[in-house]
């Protein structure tokens, strides 16, 4: 998958880059998921006839369970509920508002939700490249009934080889960003890491 975050749309509330997300979509042979201000289903609609395989939801989710519930069930194992946590704590609005809802008890709340995947960000290691948080991580996804995305902190392919290691099967896999872009992982070695 490519990961595609609108941080524009996160900020705004709105589909702000989709023109230029229908052009990704279009020029690659790759699934992509896509985040950021996807709070309606008519942006969710959008998202979905452009071609995105995954629509993530995260403050609209977190304000809002029954859209939640109601975007799984339109769309159906195409929504993925985005989780960006600081000390646990769900953080909405682009990170500028930080609540008192702890991840693990939103996960219990919304369990039986058919969600595709739960994409689990701690806030503080993102785009720091200092290591996930897999101690928390790990928590989400022993809890989850949907598999479950590590996201925040990466910085080499040893990360990855960490991760590869963990014994539980919900985690379904990592986003890579910064690394990438800096020249910390180069893409060719982690595909060969990845289908060695």
């Amino acid at each position: 998958y490519i990961h595609v975050v609108d941080l524009d749309g996160a900020l705004t509330g709105k589909t702000i880059n989709l023109n230029i997300i229908e052009e990704i979509v279009k020029k690659l042979n790759i699934k992509i998921e896509v985040g950021g201000g996807i709070r309606s289903l008519k942006n969710l609609q959008n998202y979905i006839d452009i071609g995105v395989d995954k629509a993530i939801v995260g403050s609209a989710a977190v304000k809002d369970k029954e859209f939640l519930g109601q975007a799984c069930n339109k769309f159906k194992n195409q929504i993925a509920l985005g989780l960006d946590a600081k000390n646990g704590f769900i953080a909405v609005s682009g990170w500028k508002e930080e609540t008192k809802l702890k991840a693990l008890d939103f996960i219990f709340s919304v369990n039986n939700y058919d969600l595709s995947r739960i994409i689990y960000t701690d806030i503080d290691r993102d785009g720091t490249k200092t290591s996930p948080n897999l101690y928390e991580t790990i928590k989400v996804a022993e809890i989850s009934k949907a598999p479950v995305i590590i996201s925040g902190g990466v910085s080499t392919i040893k990360d990855i080889e960490n991760i590869k290691k963990i014994k539980n099967k919900n985690i379904e896999g990592v986003i890579i960003g910064k690394a990438i872009y800096d020249g910390d992982i180069d893409l060719k070695q982690l595909s060969e890491f990845l289908n060695a």
